[in-house]
Order: structure tokens, then C-alpha cells, then sequence
């Protein structure tokens, strides 16, 4: 499917450690047509980590999109009815943002967003990076993935023996994962396994 002329939300919570992997996926969403609206969450804005500086990473995704960030619930508010999207993407997605999202909790711009888009029955796609995918935080994520209009970048155990709870989107599938969003389907297999030998 074309991505030109789709007006794509793009969504960053507080997975500092994966961004580098989810920004060639943001360019190649630009290059392949779709207009890019990047939306952060406050933590993204404002936590200095050793994988960089929250404004860093503000500047470098309003220079790949060609757009402001959308950084207040007010400012994701119009992508409902005013300025709708063809489909959100939320990645990373944070096991704290997934709990919300997955019990209909919008205190931040990216969920605002993502129940903008669900309001209008548009596709919203997942990359989840969370240490507790495994942990308390699977019933929500069994949630999400049973929910009308929500799909799945595949995912899978990152570090099986070292943090057996863990789970991350191998965001190489987002751009094809969005492809199958947009003709609402799911792009299999969900759960990717890690390769090791038992």
C-alpha cells in the first residue's frame, strides 16, 4: 500500500534506549510519502539520559517530520475531529503507557492522540518496550491486542535469561506493520521468538 498523502501521528514515550532503532523507521515513513506529525510525552521532552537529551530528541524529530511536536493533551485534542489521522503509531510504547492506554487512561499528548484516533475508528499500531510484558503488565497487553483498531509491531523476548520479563517491538517490521494497519489487518506473526538454543 502507498503511503502517500497519509497523515501519520507519531507517538514517543519514555523508552530512551530505543530510539535509535525507531528513527530510520520515522524517516522511511517520510520517505515513502506519509506526512509524519510527531507527539511526545513530557518525558520525552524533559529526562537527559545517557542515550541523550530530551530536546535533542525534539529537535531530530521535527527535523525528519517537518513538523512542530505536539507536546500538550490541548494540541492532540484537533486530531480527532479537526485534523484526523489515517493511523497513529506509539513507538516506543512504555509499559506505563501501555497500562494506561489499555484501561482508557489519557493524561499525556501520545494517548490523547491514540483515543483521538480510535474515536474516528483509524488504526493505532504498538511498538512495545517494556521490562514487564511478561509481568503484571500482560493482562493489559493481552487487552490491547484484542481491541478493535489496535495492531502490533512484532515483538518479542529481548533478553530472556537476564530480564525473562521483558518484551520489545522489532521496529525494522514498523513500516510494514502500518502498511497492514491502514487495510486493517495484523501483520504475522505477533510474537517473534528470540532464537535461543534451550
Amino acid at each position: 500500500m502507498s503511503l502517500k498523502g497519509k497523515r501519520i501521528g507519531f507517538g514517543l514515550t519514555g523508552s530512551h534506549c530505543t530510539y535509535d532503532a525507531v528513527f530510520p523507521q520515522i524517516e522511511k515513513l517520510v520517505q515513502g510519502g506519509a506526512e509524519v506529525r510527531p507527539i511526545v510525552t513530557n518525558t520525552v521532552k524533559s529526562t537527559v539520559t545517557r542515550f541523550g537529551e530530551g530536546e535533542e530528541w525534539v529537535k531530530r524529530i521535527e527535523d525528519v517530520t517537518g513538523f512542530s511536536v505536539i507536546d500538550t493533551i490541548p494540541k492532540a485534542e484537533p486530531l480527532g475531529p479537526k485534523l484526523p489521522l489515517d493511523c497513529m503509531v506509539i513507538a516506543p510504547l512504555t509499559g506505563n503507557s501501555m497500562s494506561k492506554l489499555a484501561n482508557a487512561m489519557t493524561d499525556s499528548p501520545v494517548l490523547m492522540a491514540a483515543k483521538a484516533t480510535m474515536r474516528n475508528s483509524n488504526p493505532v499500531v504498538l511498538g512495545i518496550s517494556t521490562n514487564d510484558a511478561l509481568g503484571f503488565n500482560g493482562v493489559n497487553l493481552m487487552k490491547l491486542i484484542s481491541g478493535k483498531n489496535i495492531y502490533f509491531i512484532p515483538f518479542g523476548q529481548d533478553d530472556p535469561i537476564n530480564k525473562p520479563n521483558s518484551m520489545v517491538a522489532h521496529m525494522e517490521y514498523l513500516l510494514k506493520t502500518v502498511e497492514h494497519a491502514l487495510e486493517h489487518k495484523q501483520l504475522q506473526p505477533i510474537i517473534i521468538g528470540s532464537h535461543l538454543a534451550i
